[in-house]
């Protein structure tokens, strides 16, 4: 007589199914869980900038929004009217909390001139950035409307927010 010691997780399996198998079932299920809750996250964030754009008055009709939380990467696909509005897009999507990187895949349907654009920086002002631009620091008003409706006062600028700024 004796104890004698066996491998628990070989042999037949008589008792249902073996742990490795339970443990097999529950990451699938753990994985399907996961996905589904990433993409009800991307889709809850692309939802959430249709929103904002819209709110800002711009058309999102033909804009394709998608979300990769990992990079914090916002991909912008479809067609807008001008170069203006998609520039306008992408700093309304730019500038939101949590938004690493933009990816501009959009086409326009009436090119004109584009724009570029400037990161704020500490002790920048519109006349200072207009100033800089255009050798004109009175030309801030230009900055300004280019960048309505996200900017509702010439004054309330803030380090980190890129801006778009129109040619000459």
């Amino acid at each position: 007589m004796g104890i004698f010691d066996f491998v628990k997780s070989a042999g037949a399996s008589i008792f249902g199914s073996s742990a490795e198998e339970k443990q097999a079932e529950a990451d699938a299920q753990a994985k399907a869980n996961y996905e589904a809750m990433m993409a009800d996250r991307k889709a809850a964030v692309a939802q959430a900038l249709r929103t904002a754009i819209e709110a800002h008055g711009f058309s999102t009709d033909g804009v394709d929004i998608s979300f990769d939380p990992p990079d914090a990467r916002v991909t912008l696909s479809g067609s807008v009217d001008t170069n203006e509005t998609r520039e306008k897009i992408i700093l309304l999507v730019g500038n939101v909390e949590g938004v690493a990187q933009v990816d501009d895949q959009l086409t326009v349907e009436n090119p004109e001139p584009e724009a570029t654009f400037h990161t704020v920086v500490r002790g920048d002002t519109l006349s200072k950035i207009a100033k800089a631009v255009y050798g004109d620091p009175m030309k801030y008003p230009v900055i300004f409307e280019a960048n309505k409706p996200m900017l509702k006062d010439p004054d309330l600028i803030y380090p980190g927010q890129v801006l778009r700024i129109p040619p000459a």
